[in-house]
């Protein structure tokens, strides 16, 4: 029974700080602080900081997804990695050898 209230009490502290009122505080918040940089009341410092803020509250699930996802991945089994076999390099061509040799040549030559 505990469990199922604290998911959704999760659910409601998720829904509140990336539903509609958090983005509507989040604009709120932009445009006062770019208004006080232009009128030269705030100082650059705590207007970048307020705009990284924004940036990091909406894009947390993005973020942690992104955090999650090399934990998330499995090895590759041995005996698909043996049938992946990376083929050798091509032979290299003489020491000697000038794909540009006979280009400025006449034919007759």
């Amino acid at each position: 029974m505990q469990s199922t209230g604290l998911l959704a009490a999760i659910g409601w502290i998720e829904t509140l700080l990336l539903g509609s009122t958090a983005t509507i505080a989040a604009t709120l918040a932009v445009a006062i602080v770019g208004f006080l940089l232009l009128e030269g009341r705030l100082d650059w410092r705590r207007g970048v900081r307020t705009l990284i803020g924004c940036f990091l509250i909406f894009g947390a699930p993005v973020i942690a997804a992104g955090l999650l996802a090399p934990a998330s991945r499995t090895a590759v089994p041995r005996e698909i990695a043996a049938e992946t076999e990376i083929p050798p390099p091509p032979p290299r061509p003489p020491e000697h050898y000038d794909p540009y040799a006979g280009a400025a040549l006449p034919q007759g030559w």
